[in-house]
């Protein structure tokens, strides 16, 4: 059987957590393979909300769950998950869960970078969450980071925070930040060890084995592909490659590991933070599309910027992402409107466009080139099947595999895990 990538098709936020916590239930194993705890994963299991941010989706049903190396992790936000999910009830054991040794580690310092920074670009900020992202991937390229493998051999520890800090505490003084103390990090990292090594794993060599005995494993991406590093709308990105090609990287596998590569988009678009967003509506319909949705960051709290549906940016992320089939959310958020519009294309400078260019500038620039449908005054909310849904709905859907190019694999209409339709089996052969 094919093991499945979930990968965001847009901005991030498209409702990754719960098509996850879906399609998990016919998994043995979940790996989250990039980010960090700025993602944000809601579950909505028989009306009980889970938020996660760094642990696997599939935790929740008690399937095997790995963090892998592609992960920067902050140790301390980790066991405050754990211990705030076991306290709704769930079952989070070193049996369970397992964390990859050779994760970097996300310290203080990099947080409080994170927001020396943000602070210091005034009006130029990118918009990061201040959770020391960023900054953990810098040290983890510059090959100064503290790894998840580290913390079990103290007496090496003192050297290679001397190493980290000689770098970290440069900054700080230039950006008129107190220094860090050596010492006192050492100790939370010496104190942090016996919590944290438990969870530790050689996570490719079990992801290997487990391969070979046939089992399906789901890889659970953060963030979405317009947020990658590489191919998002730079500098407004996150710091890694959030698309589904790193799922093998970040958790140690080959390419091979992936066999179908599910993408998952609303049936409208989003955006948290600065950057370009070509569809963005702030009128009285991007206020609606907002309520409607509950368009409210899991990790931050920040109202998301809402706007049309983007076929545009979905077909270019489809094509990077390598994506088989898409998982539409959130289509009864439409529900009720007179007319719904769809970007095909963009004008820059006079030109017209039918993708979006690298180049920041033009970015900044780009303006939507609508088609319109007529809207459906019937509900979608809580259809489980295409009979189910008003004819304007449907038409909806074809048009936007008509579109991007893709089929949709699945949607869903409303934050409860059964209310998913499955039109394709990513599982399948």
């Amino acid at each position: 059987m094919a093991n499945v990538a979930v990968v965001g098709a847009q901005w991030g936020d498209e409702g990754k957590g719960k098509v996850v916590d879906w399609l998990s239930e016919r998994a043995d194993v979940v790996v989250r393979f990039q980010g960090g705890h700025n993602a944000g994963h809601t579950l909505v299991i028989n009306g009980v909300t889970y938020k996660l941010s760094l642990l696997p989706s599939g935790i929740v049903r008690g399937k095997l769950s790995i963090i892998g190396n592609g992960v920067v992790v902050d140790p301390w936000a980790l066991l405050d998950e754990i211990a705030r999910v076991r306290g709704q009830g769930v079952d989070i054991s070193p049996a369970i869960l397992k964390l990859a040794e050779n994760a970097p580690l996300i310290l203080p310092l990099h947080g409080d970078l994170d927001r020396l920074r943000e602070e210091a670009a005034g009006g130029a900020k990118i918009g990061t969450t201040g959770r020391g992202i960023g900054p953990a991937y810098e040290d983890k390229v510059a090959r100064r980071a503290i790894r998840v493998c580290d913390l079990a051999q103290p007496a090496e520890l003192e050297s290679k925070i001397g190493r980290l800090l000689a770098h970290h505490n440069a900054l700080r003084k230039g950006l008129g930040a107190p220094l860090i103390d050596g010492a006192e990090l050492l100790g939370k990292l010496i104190d942090l060890a016996p919590k944290i090594l438990p969870f530790a794993d050689v996570t490719w060599l079990r992801l290997d084995e487990i391969r070979r005995k046939g089992k399906r494993i789901l890889y659970e991406g953060a963030q979405g592909a317009l947020l990658d590093i590489d191919h998002g709308t730079y500098p407004y990105v996150t710091s890694s490659n959030t698309v589904a090609g790193n799922a093998a990287t970040g958790s140690g596998q080959g390419p091979s590991a992936v066999g179908y590569v599910l993408g998952i988009c609303k049936a409208y678009t989003t955006r948290v933070g600065s950057g370009p967003f070509p569809t963005e509506l702030t009128d009285a319909i991007g206020r609606l599309i907002g309520e409607r949705g509950h368009e409210f960051g899991t990790v931050t709290g920040r109202p998301r910027r809402c706007g049309w549906f983007d076929a545009v940016l979905v077909r270019q992320t489809c094509k990077v992402g390598g994506i088989h089939g898409l998982a539409l959310t959130k289509l009864d958020v439409l529900d009720g409107f007179d007319e719904l519009k769809i970007c095909t294309a963009y004008e820059i400078d006079g030109r017209r466009y039918d993708y979006l260019p690298a180049l920041a500038s033009l970015q900044a620039k780009a303006k939507p080139v609508y088609e319109t449908l007529p809207g459906w005054k019937g509900s979608t909310r809580g259809a489980r099947s295409w009979a189910a849904l008003p004819a304007e709905a449907v038409k909806y859907i074809r048009h936007v595999e008509e579109l991007i190019g893709v089929p949709v694999a699945l949607f869903s209409t409303s934050p409860e895990r059964e209310d998913t339709v499955l039109v394709q089996d990513p599982f399948a052969d």
